[in-house]
């Protein structure tokens, strides 16, 4: 079906912009892209959901020649939304676009509704970690955005710190030096077994490190379980709760400590708290879902913990899957049901498989050695070899292989802004990379590179290629 042009024209976008969907949109350019002409402009439907935590109300058309109705659907469920095989969306009483900044075979165009410009900051946002990269603000949030702000409606990421501290009383000694007990401060990590990772590790600080919201629980069947009276299962299960109470999932999932209430599954869920959990928790649990983009430390460096084969960590990885496969087989499932369930991590997900496209112009590092980038201010700046993976979340994906140099703004500290010297890291930010502030390896002229920068740490503003 033919489709209007009008999205583009009510916020005055340039007929290149491409709106790249969230959910597993390809981003290889196309040689056929539509410009300024209705000619070929063809839409495979259209999709009104709910834009991240805030819930703005945002609409998108399937525009890329490589969509069908079919798929477009199938990409509308996954974002929970409405799909009309016909129609545009909302010209008007609009906060902005958001995409990606080219054409694609599976481009997506998007607008954010609304009229109280004090929803800019999470459109923006929610335009940044679900549909990455371009954020275009409509005449509701003209003036929103001076140069100096942070721009960011959650609590600013806090790195992993890693504490050693004398037992609590009445517990033996730790494994650290002095009998300490060592424990990271992050969302991925554990202190050690028969702990409670509350009691070692900081829960403010993995609270800023991923969105948390309170989730109403799966609900419990109604007849009581009667595993509960076997021996061996409930000796297995009180061995699951305790891995999970000395890892950093007690700061969403335990009455006790989840400030508003609990994110879906929780420990102390009456009867079995196996019930609380959804299959795909469940699922997470036997690895039969993917959950890498959350990270996970090595073992050694975590108290023994593995997070690499279930998503729970555990010093006993075969044990762990084991009790979830047969949880879920309690259940009738198995793992054919969740053959196309999408990996756990959602918009950290779509940032590790991202592929960039050229930069804008201006965008990159000129002849004098100055770099700049769009978006704003940046808690995060990288130039890493073009063929790069995306850096994402620590404590494994945030610094990867052909990183060539670094800049972080300290958690505590204030953004830095566009126009750093190459290899001269800003009053107030530290270098990352190369370590002991080495200076980076000097960048070839003619050679393509990768300009990383984020806001924060999952919240990407600026990914493109450049040539030097």
């Amino acid at each position: 079906m033919k489709a209007s042009r009008s999205l583009r024209a009510a916020i005055a976008l340039p007929a290149s912009l491409a709106l790249a969907a969230a959910a597993g949109c390809s981003s290889t350019p196309t040689d056929n892209a539509n410009t300024g002409s209705d000619a070929g402009f063809v839409s495979a439907g259209r999709c009104e959901f709910a834009l991240g935590a805030a819930a703005q109300p945002a609409c998108s058309i399937y525009t890329g020649e490589a969509w069908t109705p079919d798929d477009a659907a199938a990409d509308c469920a996954k974002r929970k939304g409405q799909f009309a095989a016909s129609g545009d969306c909302p010209t008007t009483g609009l906060l902005a676009s958001c995409g990606e900044g080219r054409i694609t075979p599976h481009e997506v165009q998007t607008v954010i509704s609304g009229s109280d410009p004090r929803g800019c900051v999470l459109a923006q946002r929610g335009c940044f970690i679900y549909h990455g990269g371009v954020f275009s603000p409509a005449a509701a949030c003209a003036g929103a955005f001076p140069d100096d702000a942070a721009h960011s409606p959650f609590p600013v990421f806090t790195p992993p710190t890693k504490s050693c501290v004398a037992p609590r009383a009445g517990e033996p000694a730790g494994q650290g030096a002095d009998g300490k007990v060592c424990t990271w401060s992050t969302i991925s990590a554990s202190t050690e077994a028969g702990r409670n990772f509350a009691d070692y590790g900081d829960c403010e600080a993995v609270l800023t490190q991923r969105p948390y919201f309170v989730v109403p629980p799966h609900a419990a069947p109604a007849a009581p379980d009667v595993r509960l009276s076997d021996p061996k299962y409930a000796s297995e299960l009180g061995w699951v709760k305790a891995q999970i109470q000395a890892s950093a999932c007690v700061c969403c999932h335990s009455t006790g400590f989840a400030p508003r209430g609990t994110s879906q599954w929780y420990l102390e869920a009456p009867g079995n708290f196996m019930d609380s959990f959804y299959d795909t928790g469940l699922a997470l649990g036997a690895g039969w879902v993917d959950s890498k983009a959350f990270g996970a430390y090595d073992p050694a460096d975590d108290n023994g913990f593995d997070r690499i084969h279930s998503g729970f960590p555990s010093t006993d990885p075969a044990r762990m899957v084991a009790f979830f496969k047969d949880e879920l087989a309690h259940r009738g499932k198995s793992q054919s049901d969740f053959a196309s369930a999408l990996p756990f991590g959602g918009p950290l997900v779509d940032q590790l498989t991202f592929r960039p496209g050229p930069c804008k112009s201006g965008d990159g590092i000129d002849a004098t050695g100055k770099l700049t980038w769009s978006g704003g201010p940046a808690r995060y700046a990288y130039v890493l070899e073009a063929t790069a993976q995306n850096p994402t979340v620590p404590p494994n994906l945030d610094l990867p292989q052909g990183a060539l140099w670094r800049v972080d703004a300290p958690y505590d500290g204030a953004p830095f802004r566009s126009g750093l010297a190459w290899g001269v890291a800003p009053p107030g930010t530290v270098q990352r990379f190369p370590l002991a502030n080495a200076p980076p390896a000097a960048l070839s002229v003619g050679q393509q590179y990768y300009l990383y920068v984020a806001a924060d740490v999952g919240a990407p503003i600026t990914r493109c290629l450049f040539t030097r």
